[in-house]
């Protein structure tokens, strides 16, 4: 909105800034923050008026969360406001990229809103089938895709390899639905313990914010060997709103959490990531940058997987930070060392930008 006003007025005198994305993506980040670090006392405490006894406490999980119970869920609510609200006024208005990335976020965040309504009203850990959040999920996913290769084309990208290795055409929007799907799912299970999700997101999404931006710069692009993508760099300002709005989450999430997340957050913030990675053709990327959510979304398939074919457990608990506690680390512990795997990752993932 702030850029539709400045382009209105010649972008003259002070406007002139609005021309940067650097500008607009720092407008972004504390337009986010201040509005989560406002609204947050009075939603939450509106949480607790409405949900009473809060999220469910699986009774099988570890016992030191039975501390939690009466904790309000669906925080994520707060982060989808500031998300949104901040890219309404900074984001290029006619940008269908951002739009499609939009959507997704919302869209997820409305499947996981009715998820966690369905915990809360039920008093039960189980939520929407696991089938329908998927046929709902991919829906989703497979409209944003038609919108985002639309703009962005089907050259498959591998990292280390200079240049796309080939165009697989209607393949690559099973592929892309895949990721935005699976991006959702595997954050959805490393939100399990106080601010665990909050900090890898804003962790993988600076790092995309650098990778989206070097896209959309056709001079960086052809140096780094990187895809250039028209108008990419508008996704800068997403990353940078859904960080100011992770760090405003974050203050109200730090242990001991005032509020959770919830699959409200975790699969539309999952969501955003993968339809980002899709738009920079960096889907593999995504998987380095946030290895720590593939190593969350892989402990839960292989437990399931071996406990079905053999009746014994490969971790003590699934998702594996479960499995930690378990061993008896600190709640705390698990979360900070989390967060230390996460920001090596990150720097692992833009190190592909150069070693190509």
């Amino acid at each position: 909105m702030f850029e539709l006003i400045a382009s209105q007025l010649d972008y003259t005198g002070p406007f002139n800034l609005f021309r940067y994305l650097s500008f607009r993506a720092g407008g972004a980040t504390a337009t986010a923050l201040i509005i989560g670090l406002l609204i947050g006392p009075r939603f939450i405490g509106w949480l607790r008026i409405k949900q009473g006894k809060g999220q469910p406490i699986r009774e099988d999980g570890p016992i030191t969360h039975m501390k939690k119970a009466g904790t309000p869920t669906m925080g994520g609510l707060m982060i989808l406001a500031s998300v949104s609200i901040s890219l309404l006024l900074w984001m290029d208005l006619s940008s269908r990229l951002v739009w499609a990335c939009l959507f997704v976020t919302l869209a997820f965040g409305l499947i996981g809103f009715m998820d966690d309504y369905d915990k809360v009203t039920k008093r039960s850990h189980r939520g929407v089938s696991g089938k329908v959040r998927l046929l709902a999920e991919f829906a989703v996913a497979g409209l944003a895709c038609w919108v985002i290769l639309g703009e962005v084309g089907t050259d498959l990208y591998l990292p280390f390899v200079n240049g796309p290795v080939g165009d697989i055409g209607y393949a690559y929007y099973i592929f892309a639905m895949l990721v935005i799907v699976g991006a959702g799912n595997a954050v959805n299970l490393t939100d399990g313990l106080d601010g665990l999700a909050t900090m890898p997101v804003i962790i993988a999404s600076v790092a995309f914010m650098m990778i989206i931006y070097l896209i959309g710069r056709e001079d960086y692009a052809n140096y780094l060997g990187i895809p250039f993508v028209e108008g990419a760099g508008e996704l800068s300002i997403v990353c940078a709103a859904i960080v100011g709005a992770g760090l405003a989450f974050l203050w109200f999430n730090a242990p001991p959490a005032a509020v959770f997340m919830g699959d409200t957050g975790s699969l539309a913030l999952g969501g955003a990531l993968g339809a980002i990675a899709v738009t920079a053709h960096h889907e593999i990327v995504l998987g380095i940058i946030g290895g720590l959510f593939v190593l969350e979304a892989a402990s839960v398939i292989i437990q399931v997987f071996f406990y079905k074919r053999t009746g014994r457990r490969v971790f003590k608990m699934a998702p594996i930070h479960h499995h930690f506690e378990q061993m008896g680390w600190s709640e705390p512990t698990v979360v900070i060392r989390f967060w230390i795997i996460s920001f090596v990752l990150a720097l692992a993932g833009l190190s592909t930008l150069k070693l190509r």
